[in-house]
């Protein structure tokens, strides 16, 4: 029984296959300005890690903000339901899930049986996001992916910026670079600055523990060590974070399948 999931964000696209519930494998590329194409794309890089062809998937769940423009999906359901089945089934204690995307992020609360009780989002500024890391980090020199290990090795501690929008915090960095702050300290203002919108949609939801974080920003040690510390709690990370959402839809996917009925 072999089933997939794909999701097409805004800023990356994710895929991956599972034969009898194990996954056997798995995509990750920078979305296109054309979802069709992205879909097609993604899906092929799980296909050659996995070893088979698209006529050997039995059945495709798709999700994220071009679900419905992969072609070859029977069925698609919402990022919030996939995030959720897909967080549940890597630790099903957690109660409240931290998604951060490339433009949106989301707070999920979840029941015993990994069901959705309560969801909070927030998709009209980027000052919250993945977007806005990408682009504060690229203004001081720092790579993306070293952004939160910079932020943890502050100097004379972390600058403040702006958190409630992603252009005044753009421009805050601009000027404290130009002022010759150290990087370091700039990266710790940046994290500093998300992590206090972040913190906020958590409070809207409520926070019930288990708590986990998903997404790519959830690779960002400075991002997840900061929300730990504010929020009290372990946070719970999956060693591949940006896959949750692909993860759910191939686990719906898997069900429908097997059960033959629809949601």
């Amino acid at each position: 029984m072999i089933a997939a999931g794909i999701d097409i964000g805004s800023a990356s696209a994710k895929a991956v296959i599972l034969e009898d519930g194990k996954i056997i494998g798995e995509g990750i590329i920078r979305t296109k300005s054309s979802s069709v194409e992205t879909a097609h794309e993604v899906i092929g890089k799980a296909l050659s890690s996995s070893g088979l062809s698209i006529k050997d998937i039995q059945y495709v769940v798709s999700t994220g903000y071009g679900r419905v423009n992969v072609p070859f999906a029977q069925k698609s359901f919402s990022e919030i339901l996939c995030h959720a089945r897909g967080a549940a089934s890597i630790f099903p204690n957690v109660r409240t899930l931290l998604d951060i995307g490339g433009q949106d992020c989301k707070v999920i609360r979840l029941d015993e049986q990994g069901r959705v009780v309560a969801f909070v989002m927030n998709d009209k500024c980027a000052a919250g996001t993945g977007r806005y890391l990408e682009r504060v980090s690229k203004v001081i020199g720092v790579p993306f992916e070293e952004l939160g290990r910079h932020s943890l090795q502050t100097v004379n501690g972390p600058t403040p910026i702006s958190s409630y929008c992603a252009v005044f915090a753009q421009r805050d960095v601009n000027s404290l670079f130009r002022q010759g702050k150290h990087i370091n300290d700039i990266a710790a203002g940046i994290c500093e600055a998300l992590v206090e919108r972040l913190l906020g949609l958590v409070r809207k939801v409520g926070l019930v523990k288990d708590f986990s974080v998903s997404g790519g920003v959830a690779k960002n040690e400075g991002i997840v060590k900061r929300l730990e510390r504010d929020l009290e709690v372990k946070a719970y990370v999956a060693a591949e974070p940006q896959l949750t959402g692909a993860l759910g839809a191939a686990l719906f996917a898997q069900t429908l399948l097997k059960t033959g009925r629809s949601f």
